[in-house]
């Protein structure tokens, strides 16, 4: 094989990665924002319930909001932001929320989430609360056993899933 052919091979190789990639962030993309009305400020957050959207913010919504801090006990770092409680008390009102109500808590870009339950959220104790990234997005924090450390927090939050018993 001569030395066109090889650089030739390389290049439509290198092509078909390059579309993976795009193919793959672009679907993502996509997925997280089903269903959220396409005027939705960049960064915007959509909350919905039991399938249907309701309600999104960006996290400069979040400044009427009381804020919350701890200190987190893996760093000693500590975490400012807003109590989870707080914005979905915001946005949907106690009628919507029950004990039992599941919210998750997503990443698209992170591939992770969080299920949790009304009454882990509503409880102040457990701390789970919106804390602005380095980079100006939202992670979800928490004291909450078992979502306590750093790795299991959700950053990049891109989206909220309320399911009502």
């Amino acid at each position: 094989m001569d030395q066109k052919k090889r650089i030739l091979i390389a290049v439509i190789i290198l092509l078909v990665v390059l579309g993976v990639i795009f193919g793959v962030d672009t679907w993502q993309r996509q997925n997280a924002a089903s269903h959220a009305p396409a005027d939705m400020p960049p960064g915007s957050i959509p909350i919905f319930i039991n399938g249907g959207f309701v309600a999104s913010f960006v996290p400069e919504d979040l400044n009427q909001l009381k804020s919350s801090s701890f200190v987190d006990a893996e760093e000693g770092k500590t975490q400012d932001g807003w109590l989870l409680r707080d914005v979905l008390l915001l946005y949907l009102g106690e009628d919507n929320l029950q004990d039992k109500t599941q919210i998750t808590v997503s990443s698209s870009s992170r591939e992770k989430s969080k299920v949790l339950t009304w009454s882990e959220i509503e409880d102040q104790e457990n701390m789970v609360m919106f804390d602005l990234s380095g980079r100006g997005t939202l992670k979800l924090v928490s004291k909450l056993p078992g979502f306590d450390i750093r790795d299991s927090w959700i950053q990049d939050v891109d989206k909220i899933e309320i399911t009502t018993p």
